[in-house]
């Protein structure tokens, strides 16, 4: 059995290794988890007698097979739970994180698959990332930042890179949520900065970091 601390570690490795599996220095561990290297030096160490991790010196850790199935399991039930929350009990997308880091604890596999069930099997959580089906199997869409569309070009909203509840609450305000159809309609050279339309209706603009942060899932 692991802790739930333990988890979020391997969880954070998964994610900071990225999809090429690099190896991830103790330092950004601890930057993620918001705690001291030697706290992250001494969980690299348990969690290695545990065969979830494998850390080299001046290289640093890399998650085992097992420590990136327990990773994927975790995503999958805290994914799972968000769409859950929005759209059965009326949380905004802004507001299930917090909730979910808590949820995706629950150790029961079955509750987690009768949950998927529940769902029709969704493939993608509230914010556009995909949920690992039942046997760690991620299926990644191509995604490019709004902040690449040129003046002229369009694409459907798949995701957002910034998952705070700032940014996702801006969002709401302009009017922007998955599935909204985003056409290029002027930009700024200045300052990169873009007037955009949003479904052919709501003309808007935003700022160079909010396009860096809207996933798009094609030009056209």
């Amino acid at each position: 059995m692991l802790s739930s601390t333990e988890e979020n570690y391997i969880k954070s490795i998964f994610k900071l290794s990225g999809r090429s599996h690099k190896n991830v220095s103790t330092n950004a561990i601890a930057d993620d988890l918001q705690t001291s290297a030697a706290s992250v030096t001494d969980m690299i160490k348990r969690l290695s007698e545990k065969n979830m991790v494998e850390y080299a010196k001046y290289k640093g850790t890399v998650l085992t097979r097992e420590g990136e199935a327990v990773a994927k399991l975790l995503i999958r039930k805290h994914r799972l739970w968000e769409v859950f929350l929005v759209q059965h009990l009326g949380f905004n997308w802004d507001e299930v994180h917090e909730i979910a880091e808590q949820l995706e604890h629950i150790q029961s596999q079955t509750l987690t698959e009768k949950l998927d069930e529940f769902l029709q099997f969704p493939k993608v959580d509230p914010h556009g990332d995909p949920i690992p089906d039942a046997e760690g199997n991620i299926i990644y869409e191509e995604q490019l930042p709004l902040a690449e569309f040129k003046v002229g070009e369009s694409g459907v909203i798949i995701g957002v890179k910034d998952t705070s509840s700032s940014f996702l609450q801006h969002l709401d305000k302009i009017g922007i949520g998955l599935g909204s159809r985003i056409e290029v309609k002027e930009e700024v050279e200045y300052d990169k900065s873009r007037v955009i339309t949003i479904d052919g209706k709501k003309e808007r603009a935003i700022s160079n970091q909010v396009a860096l942060n809207l996933l798009m899932q094609s030009k056209r």
